[in-house]
């Protein structure tokens, strides 16, 4: 199965390759030939450049520099699908409900944009089980992933001079996306030392009248952190202060297994607007079944009375729609699945995580600042004064792309200079074999004394 993810990886990236120097034999061939003719496009730069920044991009990096000849499985620790595990399978409750929404022949057509009814109020049912208040399906709009969702509220949020607040280290996609739609991003940091929370004093520097909104990401990717009761309620409480509303990515909600039980930020509503993101992509080991939403919880009707709620409606009328298929299949997803397939699979993660943690204690060169407690990921810092020929992040990633078969994310695809987004949702014994190679790695590029 690993071999299988290789492949899939590294095919994208000869594709891509392959795309881009056939453009150049095509214009060798119009000098060879004496064509003067000048033609009047040419592709957008800036979609490459923001290519080459995103997660994929880099793994798409990575695995190029695989050397072929090594025989070993390819240990993927930098990705954030674990569906190719067979330990991670998804329940069979999901998967009858989705044969039995193709077999109903009731969801082979277009739907609302903004999502069809019933799947709208079985996400509304859903969240409400974690809330103090009932969360109606007219706040409900369901996307194409939690990707879309990230679209859409960011676009929505967009105009002339406005900025917004991300996480540093945080997911790629924020900043795209709004370096895209010319929205200034300003980076407040997470604090390592405690436990990845919110440096909220650099959250009310770097805000100003023109601020829009800040991003959270709770259970935490990259950092594999969850935010406590009280941390939620103090940043509820900052971007009431600022006039800002609050984005939550909660597409790792319930994947907790420390100290900290998951918190919707949704609870602290009447206090700040908040735009709720999520899917059923992780909990449920589903990413290729793109069913997200975005959910607006403004009690007090803030967000409706500035326009961004019909705003919502008015971007999802000129974007693709959720599979409807998969639309039709929620209601018996998100209420039919039982709670020992969750526990499963938690306890999964949290023996993966485990094994990681405690793996790279003795490692040379990697300090990790805390145990991950959430999501599926743990960020360890490289101390490059240990080793003797690793310039930096990237080159440590390349080089151990190359010399041992593993693919780990290097930090600055999120926003962390000579640090390492480590993923641990796969199968445990690949888990260890892949850190028993990063330690063979480091020992061999440490200096000697």
């Amino acid at each position: 199965m690993l071999n299988l993810i290789q492949f899939d990886y590294s095919s994208s990236f000869v594709l891509h390759q392959f795309s881009s120097s056939s453009s150049l034999k095509v214009a060798d061939m119009e000098k060879m030939n004496g064509s003067t003719k000048k033609w009047g496009f040419k592709a957008n730069p800036e979609l490459n450049m923001s290519s080459d920044n995103t997660i994929r991009g880099v793994l798409y990096m990575l695995l190029s520099k695989l050397n072929k000849s090594d025989t070993r499985p390819v240990i993927p620790l930098g990705h954030g699908d674990p569906s190719a595990f067979t330990c991670f399978r998804t329940t069979h409750v999901a998967e009858d409900a989705i044969v039995d929404s193709i077999r109903s022949a009731k969801f082979n057509g277009y739907g609302p944009t903004v999502g069809i009814l019933p799947a709208r109020s079985a996400v509304a049912e859903y969240l409400s089980k974690d809330l103090t208040y009932q969360v109606s399906a007219d706040d409900v709009f369901l996307t194409l992933g939690c990707t879309q969702a990230i679209q859409t509220i960011v676009t929505v949020l967009s105009s002339p001079k406005a900025n917004i607040l991300l996480p540093k280290p945080g997911f790629p996609y924020y900043e795209v996306i709004a370096k895209s739609c010319q929205l200034e991003v300003r980076h407040f940091d997470l604090l390592p030392e405690k436990d990845w929370e919110v440096d909220l004093d650099e959250v009310n520097a770097l805000a100003d009248e023109n601020t829009v909104a800040m991003v959270i990401i709770n259970p935490g990717n990259p950092c594999g952190n969850v935010f406590t009761h009280q941390h939620l309620q103090t940043v509820a409480e900052t971007a009431k202060k600022l006039g800002i509303l609050v984005i939550s990515d909660e597409v790792y909600d319930h994947i907790t297994f420390g100290k900290n039980p998951f918190v919707p930020m949704a609870n602290f509503a009447s206090i700040t607007p908040i735009v709720t993101l999520g899917s059923i992509s992780k909990r449920w080991i589903v990413p290729g079944w793109r069913l997200g939403w975005l959910v607006v919880n403004d009690p007090s009707g803030i967000l409706k009375q500035h326009g961004i709620t019909d705003c919502i409606t008015a971007y999802l009328n000129i974007t693709s729609d959720a599979p409807t298929f998969v639309q039709g299949a929620v209601p018996d997803i998100l209420s039919n699945t039982k709670d020992d397939f969750f526990s499963k699979i938690v306890n999964i993660i949290k023996e993966a995580a485990n094994i990681c943690y405690d793996g790279v204690q003795d490692v040379p060169g990697i300090i990790c600042p805390s145990k991950p407690e959430g999501s599926m990921f743990v960020m360890v810092k490289l101390d490059l004064s240990v080793f003797e020929d690793i310039k930096d992040d990237v080159d440590f990633c390349v080089k151990l792309a190359a010399e041992e078969s593993v693919i780990i994310l290097p930090g600055v695809s999120v926003g962390m200079n000579n640090w390492l987004r480590v993923t641990f949702a796969i199968e445990p014994s690949a888990l260890k074999d892949g850190i028993k190679r990063l330690k063979a790695f480091c020992e061999r590029h440490s200096k000697k004394p």
